[in-house]
């Protein structure tokens, strides 16, 4: 049997689309393939019950008979890092624990999926790093990485060391067009004259980079004051806590954006229905905006949500909502699916799976 583990650089990068999208590709293969998260991270609530999702996708997904207990064994909520930080969980107590859970998840599979949690560092406390997991595990390790500029290596070199010997490989996910030529000519070449094999680079796709007005403003439990495009894509939000002048100068440099303000700043509110790269105003307080603002937005074909809670607890919803909601359906999964499939190197990372289910046929025949 093989173990992959697909840990990030950094949180948001995709992992759980790519960890399940790979299983996918691995069943059509024809291996029985089986999956863990180790870490439950993506939680909603600061106790011990989880409400991470990805382990009730995968098992819908890949169609798996386990419990989530199994497949997640440890949720790595804040109440368990207080606890681990006053020596009340036991990092030798948790890693038996993950281990049994290995053991009876992995019986009669080719292949393990295991899901790092958070990045790459998460659950360094109880010693459960990504690394720690894949050593614990014995697991071969996928890198996922994003590319926006050149200090994004640095972060990616300090990863690999951490990695060491089980690295597989890196995949740099959700690649823009503008950022696809250096990546090809300078990024990859440098790597791979370092050792570091890049197993491929997955376009960004907008519908799976961020959310529409719509799908925010039902996730805020806003009210939609005005008419305009709700299937609009945002990915960004900025803070309206600035000057009219200094705003507009800010605002016409930003696309797929929304301006996050109190419902009480109309000057705020018109100079962002002026940038065209401002897809949606979200309005906190419960201050409703005057009806120039209204009549202004509704001429522009720009919605204005309106919510009641204050602008920081909104812009932290709201960036969840779009850092961790997005791809979580079988159809994001799909959509993966396929772009594994034509934009990485999908024998290599199988290459281990196929060739013990290969051997163990051998010998059978």
């Amino acid at each position: 049997m093989n173990t992959i583990l697909v840990t990030a650089t950094e949180e948001s990068t995709g992992k759980t689309a790519v960890a399940l999208a790979l299983a996918r590709l691995a069943q059509e293969r024809g291996l029985s393939v089986g999956y863990m998260k180790p870490k439950g991270t993506r939680l909603q609530s600061n106790v011990g019950k989880t409400l991470d999702e990805d382990p009730m996708l995968a098992r819908e997904v890949l169609g798996l008979d386990a419990e989530m207990h199994e497949l997640e064994p440890i949720v790595y909520s804040p109440t368990f890092i207080q606890q681990a930080i006053r020596g009340r969980e036991q990092s030798d107590e948790l890693h038996e624990q993950i281990r049994e859970s290995f053991d009876s998840l992995a019986e009669d599979h080719d292949l393990m999926i295991i899901e790092g949690g958070g990045k790459l560092t998460t659950g360094g406390i109880v010693e459960l790093t990504d690394p720690d997991v894949a050593e614990l595990l014995d697991a071969e390790v996928l890198l996922l990485s994003h590319y926006r500029n050149g200090s994004d290596v640095d972060d990616l070199l300090a990863a690999v060391n951490d990695v060491g010997d089980r690295l597989s490989g890196v995949l740099f996910n959700a690649v823009a067009n503008t950022d696809f030529d250096p990546l090809d000519t300078d990024v990859v070449p440098f790597l791979e004259g370092r050792g570091i094999p890049v197993l491929g680079v997955v376009p960004r796709q907008q519908d799976l980079a961020g959310v529409t007005v719509g799908q925010l403003a039902t996730e805020l439990n806003a009210d939609v004051l005005t008419g305009g495009d709700t299937d609009a894509f945002v990915e960004r939000f900025l803070v309206g806590a600035m000057s009219g002048d200094k705003a507009l100068r800010h605002l016409r440099r930003t696309k797929d954006a929304v301006l996050v303000t109190g419902g009480d700043r109309p000057d705020l509110q018109t100079v962002a229905l002026e940038a065209p790269g401002v897809k949606c105003l979200i309005l906190t307080g419960g201050f409703r905006p005057p009806g120039a603002v209204i009549g202004k937005a509704e001429e522009k074909g720009v919605p204005i949500l309106l919510v009641q809670g204050d602008t920081l607890t909104t812009i932290e919803r709201a960036e969840d909502v779009v850092r961790s909601g997005r791809t979580r359906d079988e159809e994001t999964i799909e959509r993966m699916r396929g772009l594994l499939h034509d934009h990485a190197d999908v024998d290599a990372l199988l290459e281990g799976a196929e060739s013990d289910t290969t051997g163990t046929e051998d010998q059978e025949s």
